[in-house]
């Protein structure tokens, strides 16, 4: 709170008690009063303002700079009525009955908002799991009568079930603590699950699916492992060359961490949108030329390795390659 801007908001204060001590010095010579009394009277007068003004002064500044030094060093900056005292001065009253009246009427919208996202979120869940049903009837109707689905029918079947399977993840994704249990689990296996789930498009689109030295063990959740490295395999196989195409698969262990990359000699990711792919709904140019993209996957991915306590980022050359690097803590370094 500073000085000058109270003493300004105060000014028609002051220029009223001026304008009453040279009504009163009118009166005293009227009256022809000793000039050393009315010297007294003045000085006693002008102490009395000085002091009303600096005592008002300091009891706001304390109250204003604590509100606002609160505001700004906390992170929800809508708690604040949590870290300050009720002012002992009128206007604060005023203002902080005002300030808790808002924030209650905040809470009660946002209680009864998160309470419809909840119930919304639920009824997606339940969809998702129920139309899992026909569609996995459909997909055992594929593996029984091949001969009448053709490729096209199958890449499609296979897109559906892979999108509903990715708005059921990020459904999750933000109370992912409740779904997932962290223990030692078998790389190989994982990845070994993941190039059978994957198996038909990887060889209806002729891409070579290579792995190396992964019979590392790691701390993570197998299931959510399995949605995140499914988003990266996808993506590289929708971004695939013409010819020649791979994907290669090796973990590297250290003293610290294991870390898990996934290589592909796609078309890689211009060096303008390399920033932008953990981003929400993002695209870029591969996505709007290549295919119709979400643009969820990765921002998804990203989510959960957070979660999981993992680190993953991914480093590309257009046309040539793109590397996804997913680094998995040991128990001395695991990061919650």
């Amino acid at each position: 709170m500073k000085l000058s801007k109270y003493l300004k908001e105060k000014l028609s204060t002051v220029l009223i008690f001026f304008l009453n001590i040279i009504l009163l010095l009118l009166i005293f010579f009227a009256f022809k009063l000793d000039i050393s009394l009315i010297i007294v009277v003045i000085f006693l007068l002008l102490i009395s303002l000085t002091f009303i003004l600096v005592i008002d002064y300091l009891k706001k500044r304390s109250f204003y700079n604590e509100l606002f030094s609160n505001i700004e060093n906390l992170d929800k900056s809508y708690l604040v009525l949590e870290m300050i005292n009720r002012p002992d001065f009128y206007e604060g009253e005023l203002l902080y009955d005002a300030l808790y009246d808002i924030n209650k009427s905040m809470n009660e919208n946002v209680k009864k908002i998160n309470t419809q996202l909840l119930d919304f979120k639920e009824y997606i869940e339940m969809w998702i799991h129920e139309v899992k049903i026909p569609l996995s009837t459909l997909a055992l109707l594929e593996k029984n009568n091949k001969d009448k689905f053709n490729s096209q029918m199958k890449k499609q079947l296979k897109r559906i079930e892979d999108y509903t399977e990715q708005v059921l993840y990020y459904v999750r994704s933000e109370n992912a603590c409740k779904d997932y249990l962290i223990k030692e689990v078998e790389l190989a296996k994982v990845i070994k699950n993941i190039g059978l789930k994957n198996m038909d498009d990887l060889l209806l689109e002729k891409v070579e699916f290579l792995v190396e030295d992964v019979n590392y063990k790691v701390l993570t959740d197998s299931k959510w492992l399995e949605f995140i490295l499914g988003q990266i395999i996808n993506n590289s196989i929708k971004y695939k060359k013409e010819n020649n195409s791979y994907i290669k698969i090796k973990a590297i262990d250290k003293k610290e961490f294991t870390k898990l990359v996934i290589e592909d000699n796609g078309i890689g990711i211009p060096k303008r949108d390399l920033k932008k792919v953990f981003d929400k709904s993002f695209t870029g140019d591969n996505g709007r030329k290549r295919a119709k993209s979400t643009g969820m996957g990765l921002f998804i991915a990203k989510s959960l390795c957070e979660k999981l306590g993992h680190k993953i980022r991914i480093d590309s050359l257009a046309q040539k390659f793109t590397r996804v690097e997913i680094i998995f803590y040991k128990n001395d370094y695991y990061k919650f």
